[in-house]
């Protein structure tokens, strides 16, 4: 009877380890399970966010765009002018030496 009550023990105490990493086990697929919910709602977030970013990317890229062709345009205007003012002591000079240098 002795001999019985050894194996019982025995096999209580093995399914008590079996049950302890059975629990273990489970405890850890919940930890996995709300890290990887965490994962999916920062994914998530992260993809709102890229989207915003893109776009405001985009307004930035247009905004920059009509400084930089607002930029040339002076540039070229005053360019003109430069060269209208050029033109005109030219025409200056040559109707002054025409009218015999007076």
């Amino acid at each position: 009877m002795m001999n019985g009550k050894n194996r019982l023990q025995w096999a209580e105490e093995e399914v008590s380890e079996v049950k302890g990493i059975m629990m273990d086990n489970l405890k850890k697929a919940d930890e996995r399970a709300g890290k990887l919910e965490d994962l999916e709602d920062r994914a998530e977030d992260m993809l709102a966010k890229s989207k915003s970013f893109e776009k405001t990317t985009q307004k930035v890229k247009q905004k920059k765009r009509w400084e930089n062709m607002r930029t040339k345009m002076v540039l070229v205007g005053v360019g003109v002018a430069a060269l209208l003012i050029v033109i005109g002591i030219i025409i200056y000079y040559i109707v002054r030496s025409t009218n015999g240098g007076e």
